[in-house]
């Protein structure tokens, strides 16, 4: 059985469908269907029952499933042990934040890319958070405060950041100067989040609250410039209109904690040598640009 077909079938099972999976894998449509029913033939027997809205495991699918992923995991890390010391081989699909990505990652994954001409990598730019297993990520960089999650995290620097409003929103409505304050301002923010102060040695949390929300900080600093609000954003975003005084730090007797920039992958025992191998240059990106990040403090 080819390893390829075996590998697809897991795509599928865990994408929830043809179409999707295809996109997962860069391949068509028809290649996709095409090794599927090489599978099922093999077998004897229906993996997977089409609908409308994709594919659904049958029971002997699911059974399946879970042998042809450690099947295929098992093939993966065979190859990698026999590979000339190095060189790494296959996909990699990563998923960026379009915040800091094109920016700041890009350039890491260009620079292995041309270190090993025969790995293939694919990235999606975006600030969602990926569901990485069912989409099919074998990692994901993520920047902030890490959520609770099952997933396994590896940080790969820190990330300094501020809070800042405009000289319009302070000449309007002041300058928070204490947390207590800061909640009877308007809050630029992603979502739903909390932010943290340090008062002194002590974390000190707030529920901010605002009508403006981007999921983009690029967006919540031009808010910030036009005078909406108030808004926490790494020192990387807004150093430059800081600079130019378009933008004002407010509230520095507390500032926030350092969050940090962590590479998230799958639960597993170990990850592949392709993961530890992105994680090792985007530490060394870190170590060796930190002025790009805000960190020359």
């Amino acid at each position: 059985m080819d390893i390829e077909d075996l590998q697809t079938f897991v795509a599928v099972a865990d994408a929830g469908g043809v179409s999707a999976a295809a996109r997962q894998l860069g391949v068509s449509k028809s290649i996709v269907s095409r090794r599927l029913l090489r599978i099922e033939a093999e077998f004897g027997v229906q993996l997977l029952a089409r609908t409308t809205r994709g594919a659904a495991l049958t029971e002997a699918g699911i059974t399946f499933r879970d042998h042809a992923a450690r099947a295929s995991a098992e093939i993966d890390t065979a190859r990698e042990a026999i590979l000339p010391a190095g060189e790494l081989r296959g996909r990699l699909r990563v998923a960026m934040p379009l915040t800091f990505g094109p920016t700041h990652f890009a350039p890491v994954l260009a620079e292995m890319a041309q270190q090993h001409p025969q790995l293939h990598i694919h990235t999606s730019y975006s600030d969602r958070f990926v569901d990485l297993i069912a989409e099919g990520f074998d990692c994901a960089i993520r920047v902030g405060y890490l959520q609770d999650s099952n997933l396994i995290a590896k940080r790969i620097g820190p990330i300094y950041g501020k809070l800042v409003a405009s000289p319009d929103y302070i000449k309007a409505h002041g300058s928070p100067e204490t947390v207590e304050q800061l909640v009877n301002h308007q809050a630029l923010m992603q979502g739903t989040e909390t932010w943290q102060f340090l008062d002194g040695d002590k974390i000190v949390t707030v529920q901010p609250q605002g009508r403006f929300k981007a999921d983009n900080a690029a967006a919540l600093a031009a808010a910030a410039v036009a005078g909406l609000g108030v808004a926490w954003l790494p020192d990387c975003t807004t150093h430059q209109y800081v600079a130019s005084g378009a933008l004002v730090p407010v509230m520095t007797r507390y500032p926030p904690p350092s969050a940090g920039a962590y590479v998230v992958r799958p639960p597993g025992k170990y990850p592949t040598r392709k993961v530890r191998v992105l994680i090792e240059m985007l530490i060394e990106c870190f170590t060796r640009n930190p002025d790009i990040w805000g960190l020359d403090r």
